[in-house]
């Protein structure tokens, strides 16, 4: 309604005569969006790019945070699940201070490695095409994560890993892990283990950054005030008003 009410205002400034209908809209859009002239595409692919990388920058300083990971319940990374009878076994037997160590210690990882994520990530970022960003402008609230998700995973996997693997290797949780292991290892009758750490601990570091990036991109999708440049003002406002 408000965007017809423009539309009608600007069709009785201009005059019939002295516009197209393509002329009242996009001046109706620049109106709309706070800007003299409708966003092209160009600029709606780099808006989206632009609201990755700020919800990029923003989850992962998060993540690197001393307790980052470790101390929010929805990131927070627990003992491989395909392994828990470890886990319960091993607090069976008296050793919950141990694994409660090398949890604490594996999340530690992920903060470290979350520190080194923004390269990798903004360089995934750039292959998103014009197209691509016109189908997300009008998607689902995380659709730019999504896509992100879903067209980069195995590239940012196999460049994630080895920062994990140092990370992991600097807080101790692989030692930990591995002393945890041999114990179980040792305990008559169970079944012997030996999952492998470094890719449950990158696929895991990673799906809780797309967590933070998901919340940051819908935070710029509804909240004005989130939109910290120019260019993601004109283009969220677009977005808002159509």
């Amino acid at each position: 309604m408000k965007k017809l009410l423009y539309t009608s205002l600007v069709a009785l400034t201009l005059g019939a005569s002295a516009c197209t209908v393509a002329d009242i809209q996009r001046t109706v859009d620049g109106v709309m969006a706070g800007t003299g002239g409708a966003v092209t595409r160009e600029e709606v692919a780099s808006g989206l790019k632009q609201a990755l990388e700020v919800g990029i920058t923003k989850g992962s300083n998060q993540a690197s945070q001393i307790d980052g990971y470790y101390k929010n319940s929805l990131i927070r990374i627990p003992f491989p699940p395909d392994v828990q009878k470890v886990e319960n076994t091993l607090r069976q037997v008296g050793l919950g201070k141990e694994v409660d160590r090398f949890v604490m210690t594996l999340n530690r990882g992920a903060e470290d490695a979350a520190k080194s994520a923004v390269p990798i990530f903004v360089n995934a970022i750039k292959q998103m095409s014009i197209a691509d960003a016109w189908g997300i402008l009008k998607g689902d609230k995380d659709a730019a994560t999504q896509y992100l998700k879903r067209t980069t995973s195995s590239q940012l996997q196999a460049a994630f890993m080895p920062v994990i693997q140092q990370s992991l290797e600097k807080t101790n949780a692989t030692r930990y892990y591995t002393d945890l292991v041999t114990q179980y290892n040792q305990i008559p009758l169970v079944q012997k283990v030996n999952p492998n750490l470094d890719e449950y601990a990158t696929q895991k570091a990673m799906d809780g950054l797309f967590l933070l990036i998901a919340q940051e991109e819908a935070n710029i999708r509804e909240n004005p005030i989130a939109r910290t440049t120019e260019l993601l003002r004109r283009v969220f406002a677009k977005e808002n008003q159509s």
